[in-house]
């Protein structure tokens, strides 16, 4: 009976914040790359201001909005690998899961070794259960 109620150990706290923290970027990363799909479909179905004259734009500009959202994507892609890179470091072992307390009952996080890493430098892959 004790080991059901391992995933409330207060040691892991550290390592639910982070996995809290890595979901919400985790949704943060779909939300910013479905707004980089639509950004095309959102410019050409927008109208312009007067759509009867054609006018090029100034010599010298580019679209800041693509490169804003593009930005983002690419920071928040980089923020979800540093955090990933914490959370297999900070789990006490591998190729298993462990449960942890992400609010809404035991969840089961894990690193799982990719068969296709070299064997002197391991690459692991993260699973998340919730």
């Amino acid at each position: 009976m004790a080991s059901n109620l391992d995933y409330l150990n207060p040691n892991l706290l550290p390592l639910e914040e982070k996995l809290n923290a890595y979901l919400e970027a985790e949704q943060e990363f779909r939300r910013a790359a479905t707004q980089a799909t639509n950004l095309p479909i959102d410019h050409a179905a927008a109208p312009g201001p007067n759509d009867s004259f054609e006018q090029r734009p100034a010599t010298g500009s580019f679209d800041q909005e693509t490169n804003e959202v593009q930005q983002a994507l690419d920071n928040t892609r980089a923020d979800l690998d540093a955090l990933r890179r914490e959370i297999v470091e900070m789990l006490p072992v591998r190729d298993e899961f462990i449960k942890v307390n992400l609010g809404y009952g035991p969840s089961r996080v894990g690193a799982f070794r990719l068969p296709s890493s070299a064997t002197n430098t391991p690459e692991y892959e993260l699973r998340i259960v919730h």
